[in-house]
């Protein structure tokens, strides 16, 4: 053994040739150059390198011919050599003495007839009409080099491409592995070795006339099953060459598999199958070839999709798994296609047709292949609308082709749905289960932004792809799938709640295959709409529970009520009060912590004392910006900070609103303080001023003015605090009571803020009433510092005159005289004086009551022409006499025609 192991290879295989041929080196020259030149050449395995497969086919034949003790030592021995490892390429040896020791006398195994065939691969309930419902052999790859090269090649050696389906076939092409690939030399040698045990020796046995009869006649049925069906029947001119119908199967075969045959070629300018013109074939033959070419079409398809977008990472889970239902269902076509090879093969390798009976027909084709031609084309009307969608988009398309009569079709388009949904079912349960977002590929409806920051949480962070939503999932689940996950998040990472969500939700069963994805789409209103709803109540409730006991919601809610609406009215009479001395001052002397101060001041002296320590710490003064001329009136607001949890309901921009609400109920409250003191002073000077009944006229227009302004303010103040506020406060407040989510009570919110801005002129639609209504305001002050300006005079004048005649008794009560006519004359002009400033005040009070009466039409015009049935309601409040009615006549012409529009109504 030790001089056998240092020959080298080409010595080893003159001594084979030697062996085989029974010749002396001389003689086999011929031969030993052939076996040279085929183990150096560059041809493929055909078969399976399978060692132990081989080794139980020898373990067969031994069987077969009763030598069991042979195939127990065989067994043996192969044991003890795979424990060595002495050879590297156990499978050629085996498989070159498995092809030495057939016996080529032996007549090959006969099939009674196709129907038999088909029964040994076909599940019974199939076998009326061939169907593909097993998996496809596993030698065949999922993905391979281009086929038209493989084609190319396989015809230049004259092998079957079928082949490449089965495990039955012996000498078809094969995708070349990657270890034959050109610069991959490693290894090719031993793969090369496979084809010596089949092709040597017949090569060896047509070059030696001298073999024995026996072995000739052996080796003379090999060459036989080896030609192919073309080769045997030959061409028959130079011209049109006519081709039989077991050529034409033989090349369907290979279109069904997407690879040119020699007479059936793809047309680049057509996009089809077509048999190639120089071929003389009758009409019924080509037209049945090209209706059984659609499936090569359909199939080249359908692969194409597959093979790009299965190595496409961004195509995602949905989209692999997609892919994946494809590759099944192409598994299943395969085999059919298996099975029709190996028919193929058998009338191949017995030289002869099985007769008419059973033969392989283009005809039988046609009716075997009606079921696969539908199925493909359904799969490639799906890859037709699939084009360019991934995740949700691509289940919705799937889905769309669920909807049909066609129980068959509606069962393959569940089965591939419940494939390319299962991981959308995952995503879905993991969010709502555990709060967890894994979507690398942007496949779920659920988008995250991560660059959100905690505060805006529930607002921004996470949004509806509605894109992505699956047409089988209703907006309004996925609106509460939605809810549920970013509920859980809120939780942990706003509300720091360590809770588990196991201990929030009862988790329910998830689709934890595809078959139960399948069984949940039959019952989507059902349980899957039970799972939903139940995760959705519970999150939410939990959530809702947190925010009411650990962080107070609703008694903020009502806080925001009391002080930044004005509801707690002791509260803000007593602390105008207070701030009256330091607002009149310019608003540049103000000093926030003096304001904070008398805040404090206000809070302990009133029943807003009893509040919670939680809701008053949150109190603050808030100085708006100086614009010249400004006094405290002008800057002054009060605030309330919010932060953590309850920041999600009270956003900056309701705030702002707040905000804004604010500065108009405190400008209108002080409207109302101001016609209070002006009141006060009319009733305290009424009595003194009567000794000077100069001063009745002019008091007569004050008291006039003042009691159009009251009326005015207490019309909006009673609209303000009744029709708006407290209409809109209880509205909130029982959508607060019954809210299901979060979501709802930030909706309520929303609309009770907006409700208040619109209604309370301060949207952008009612921004010329504001403006009036600001003009209003401006004329009640003037107002107050015209009638301030009038008893300042008049009093100085009744003191003086007071003092006059005081001067008088006392000067009388000495026995002196009481004036003198130096002291008549001077207290006369004065008193000339005075009276003769009366007339300037009158004219200044009529001006400022014709300008008031002019803003207040012209507010009241604005009212009637409002499309807010409750402004025109206001409108008839404020002119409930026909006041201004007989002034203006735009406002006269609206009245009379709204009224006439009621009158017709009713």
């Amino acid at each position: 053994m030790a001089g056998v192991d240092q020959k080298s290879p080409n010595v080893l295989l003159q001594s084979l040739c030697c062996r085989i041929m029974g010749k002396s080196e001389v003689d086999v020259a011929h031969q030993f150059q052939y076996a040279v030149r085929v183990v150096g050449s560059n041809y493929a395995p055909t078969i399976e390198q399978d060692e132990f497969l081989v080794v139980e086919k020898i373990k067969k034949e031994l069987v077969k011919q009763r030598r069991e003790a042979d195939a127990a030592l065989l067994s043996e021995l192969h044991r003890k050599l795979q424990s060595q490892g002495v050879l590297k390429n156990r499978w050629s040896i085996l498989y070159l003495l498995l092809s030495l020791c057939e016996d080529p006398r032996k007549p090959p195994a006969r099939v009674a007839n196709y129907t038999a065939l088909f029964a040994q691969a076909l599940p019974r309930d199939a076998q009326s009409t061939p169907q593909y419902y097993c998996a496809r052999p596993q030698s065949l790859p999922l993905s391979y080099p281009d086929r038209t090269q493989s084609a190319q090649s396989s015809g230049s050696m004259g092998s079957s491409g079928v082949s490449s389906l089965s495990i039955y076939a012996t000498n078809g092409p094969t995708p070349t592995p990657q270890s034959l690939l050109p610069g991959q030399t490693q290894g090719m040698g031993d793969c090369l070795r496979q084809q010596l045990s089949s092709r040597l020796a017949w090569n060896l046995s047509a070059a030696a006339p001298s073999v024995p009869t026996s072995t000739s006649r052996g080796l003379a049925n090999s060459v036989t099953r080896s030609v192919p069906r073309s080769r045997r029947e030959g061409d028959t001119g130079s011209g049109c060459v006519e081709v039989s119908e077991s050529a034409l199967v033989r090349d369907i075969l290979y279109v069904f598999q997407g690879i040119d045959g020699k007479c059936i070629k793809m047309c680049s300018s057509e996009s089809c199958y077509k048999i190639d013109g120089k071929i003389a074939v009758s009409k019924s033959l080509r037209d049945i070839t090209s209706r059984l070419a659609e499936l090569g079409w359909l199939h080249n398809k359908v692969r194409k999709y597959t093979d790009q977008r299965s190595l496409d990472r961004a195509f995602g889970l949905v989209g692999q798994s997609f892919c994946a239902a494809l590759h099944q269902e192409l598994k299943e076509y395969y085999r059919l296609l298996s099975v029709l090879h190996s028919q193929m093969q058998v009338e191949d390798d017995q030289g002869v047709n099985l007769g008419v009976e059973n033969s392989l027909t283009l005809r039988r084709l046609l009716v075997w292949t009606y079921d696969p031609k539908i199925r493909l084309k359904t799969l490639a009307a799906l890859v037709d609308h699939c084009q360019g969608r991934k995740g949700g988009e691509l289940a919705t398309a799937v889905h769309a082709y669920g909807k049909t009569g066609d129980p068959y079709m509606r069962a393959l388009v569940q089965h591939i749905l419940s494939l390319v949904s299962h991981p959308i079912l995952n995503f879905l349960y993991h969010w709502i289960y555990d709060g967890e977002l894994e979507d690398t590929y942007h496949e779920f409806f659920v988008a995250s932004d991560p660059t959100v920051k905690t505060d805006r949480l529930w607002h921004d962070k996470y949004t509806l792809r509605k894109s992505m939503i699956p047409s089988f999932i209703a907006m309004d689940q996925a609106r509460k799938v939605l809810l549920i996950g970013k509920s859980i998040n809120f939780l942990h990472q706003v509300c720091h709640d360590r809770t588990p969500p196991g201990k929030i939700i009862a988790a329910s069963k998830s689709s934890d295959s595809p078959k139960d994805a399948a069984e949940l789409f039959t019952d989507l209103e059902g349980a899957f709409q039970g799972n939903i709803d139940a995760a959705y109540f519970e999150t939410s409730k939990y959530l809702l529970d947190v925010l009411n006991k650990n962080y107070h919601l609703l008694e903020h809610m009502q806080a925001m009520r009391r002080y930044l609406l004005l509801g707690q009215g002791d509260f803000i009479r007593h602390l105008m009060d207070l701030l009256k001395p330091e607002l009149v001052r310019p608003a540049t002397t103000l000093y926030q912590h003096n304001l904070t101060g008398i805040l404090e001041t206000a809070v302990r002296a009133t029943n807003a004392q009893f509040d919670s320590p939680e809701i008053l710490k949150r109190l603050d003064v808030r100085l708006l910006e100086v614009s010249p001329g400004d006094t405290g009136w002008d800057v002054f607001s009060m605030d309330y900070h919010v932060d953590g949890p309850i920041a999600t309901v009270f956003t900056r921009e309701c705030m702002s609103h707040y905000l804004r609400v604010f500065n108009f109920l405190w400008r209108a409250k002080r409207m109302e303080y101001i016609l209070t003191d002006i009141w006060k002073g009319q009733m305290c000077n009424a009595k003194l001023l009567k000794s000077m009944p100069e001063l009745s006229g002019v008091l007569h227009q004050c008291h006039i003015l003042a009691s159009e302004m009251v009326h005015f303010i207490h019309q909006m103040q009673y609209y303000i605090t009744f029709e708006v506020l407290e209409c809109s406060w209880d509205e909130l407040w029982n959508k607060v009571q019954h809210a299901q989510d979060l979501d709802h009570i930030i909706a309520a919110h929303e609309v009770f803020l907006d409700t208040i801005i619109s209604r309370c002129l301060l949207d952008t639609n009612s921004r010329a009433l504001l403006n009036q209504l600001r003009a209003i305001f401006d004329q009640i002050i003037e107002f107050q510092n015209a009638q301030d300006t009038l008893y300042r005079a008049a009093l100085e004048e009744f003191q003086l005159r007071l003092q006059f005649e005081e001067k008088k008794k006392r000067l009388q009560s000495e026995g002196e005289w009481g004036v003198t006519t130096a002291d008549e004359e001077v207290e006369n002009k004065r008193v000339q004086e005075f009276c003769e400033t009366i007339p300037k005040m009158c004219s200044q009070l009529r001006i400022l009551t014709h300008f008031y009466q002019g803003v207040v039409q012209q507010f009241l015009v604005l009212l009637m022409t409002s499309s807010d049935e409750s402004l025109q309601f206001l409108s008839f409040r404020l002119d409930f006499n026909e006041h201004y009615k007989a002034r203006e006549p735009r406002l006269r012409m609206s009245l009379g025609t709204t009224r006439g529009r009621r009158s017709s109504y009713m």
